[in-house]
């Protein structure tokens, strides 16, 4: 991943994850802001680091069982909350990556920020066992904070709101900031009534009726055309809804009768700006963006696991309201377009950006880097060790084979290894994915 150098501040490395967007979104944006402070960046992804190329195998994994298995996601995600961790296997696959890591980080890094849990378990692992000498960072993406995301040895866990900082206190984080969502700048509210009509004209949507912007995340996963069927045909707005990487939505959409439908959109805040509210399935980074661009924001039909976690958690902070059930879907829709819900929320997703820099993530990540002077002290092996036996590699890609979003797979804890696989399977010889509008109760 790329390496941007600032003006002799120090070297920081930010370790994501290309699961989904949100993780490189937060990743991205917080490269920037330091490469502005003075500091060179490199970023890496914690799938590379993952021995045998075994990341990108997980990370299919994930996408096909949250595609076609969600029920199978949502039993390990309640799993491993329950029980606050992960199965064996997937511990196994994480410690394979920790001499991996070390080595690819430069020896004058300052500090090394986490924006994915199973990075952040490496580097609190590193940590606590001396291996690592300079701060490690874990900026928390999701609202909801899964026990995965908190890791023994992390110098500092960083939250969007009190919500999630509240909850990494729960799941036994030392050390907690609420300091603010991370956001491109771009994602802002339109000026005025003419900078609104002018995005609109540029997407060719309508310029008088409310618009209502449905998004599914980069995958474009969950009912998303269920729920566009819904806005078209029990509400007063249009839908526009953006389908990700998920170009065969998109097409599908646009046969039933879904005039605006988009694949992956590059102008996302000029799109914010031309709608009235966003509807929601995963409550990650595009929701941070829509409070930016002040917008209000329902949680519908949400995916399982961190998608209804994420929901309770933006309700529970009147950011965003959980829409549970079908028959609440228009009034609340109506509300949020028109009365004085939408405006409660549209001041209070801007409250969240009025915050002093002094306070927000880049700045704590630099008091963390003032804290670790010393460059990097890998202890590295004498000679290379040999690779795990196929036995081993073979239980770690089952046991972990949803390591990915907000949770590492606890796979263990569940079903059995066979199972799980035989459930994707089974599920992926239908067409549609298996998503009950009302969504998981787990």
């Amino acid at each position: 991943m790329p390496r941007q150098e600032g003006s002799g501040g120090g070297r920081i490395v930010i370790i994501s994850a290309s699961v989904g967007a949100g993780h490189d979104g937060a990743a991205a944006e917080l490269t920037r802001r330091l490469v502005a402070s003075g500091f060179a960046v490199d970023r890496l992804d914690f799938l590379d680091l993952l021995p045998a190329r075994l990341g990108r195998a997980i990370s299919g994994a994930y996408h096909r069982m949250l595609t076609h298995a969600p029920g199978c996601y949502q039993r390990i995600y309640a799993a491993t909350e329950r029980t606050g961790g992960s199965g064996p296997g997937a511990r196994a696959l994480l410690r394979s990556a920790e001499k991996r890591t070390l080595r690819a980080l430069p020896p004058d890094t300052r500090a090394v920020v986490s924006t994915y849990p199973g990075a952040s378990q490496v580097l609190g692992a590193l940590r606590s066992s001396g291996r690592l000498s300079v701060p490690a960072v874990t900026y928390l993406t999701d609202f909801s904070v899964h026990p995965l995301w908190v890791a023994a040895g992390i110098d500092l866990h960083l939250a969007a709101h009190d919500i999630p900082a509240a909850q990494a206190r729960a799941c036994g984080a030392a050390r907690v900031l609420a300091s603010g969502p991370v956001v491109d700048p771009r994602f802002k509210p339109a000026t005025d009534h003419r900078e609104r009509m002018q995005a609109r004209a540029r997407f060719g949507l309508p310029l008088m009726a409310p618009l209502a912007l449905l998004v599914a995340g980069s995958w474009g996963v969950g009912p998303v055309q269920q729920v566009a069927c819904e806005i078209q045909e029990r509400s007063a707005a249009v839908p526009v809804v953006v389908c990700g990487r998920n170009q065969a939505l998109a097409d599908r959409l646009r046969a039933a009768g879904i005039e605006h439908a988009y694949g992956w959109v590059q102008d996302m805040p000029g799109l914010m700006r031309a709608a009235d509210v966003l509807v929601q399935n995963a409550g990650g980074l595009t929701s941070l963006e829509a409070f930016a661009a002040g917008l209000p924001v329902a949680s519908y039909g949400c995916i399982p696991g961190h998608g209804q976690t994420n929901a309770a958690a933006l309700h529970e902070a009147g950011l965003a309201t959980w829409i549970r059930e079908p028959a609440g879907f228009e009034p609340v829709l109506t509300e949020l377009l028109d009365g004085r819900l939408g405006e409660r929320q549209r001041a209070a997703g801007l409250a969240l950006f009025a915050g002093d820099p002094d306070t927000g993530p880049v700045a704590a990540v630099l008091r963390g880097c003032g804290a670790g002077t010393a460059a990097v002290s890998v202890r590295r092996p004498g000679r290379r060790s040999r690779p795990a036996p196929r036995r081993l590699v073979g239980t770690a890609v089952l046991a972990s084979a949803l390591w990915a979003g907000a949770v590492g797979t606890g796979i263990a804890a569940t079903h059995s290894a066979s199972s799980v696989l035989q459930a994707i399977d089974h599920d992926s010889d239908h067409d549609e994915p298996g998503f009950p509008l009302a969504g998981y109760r787990g």
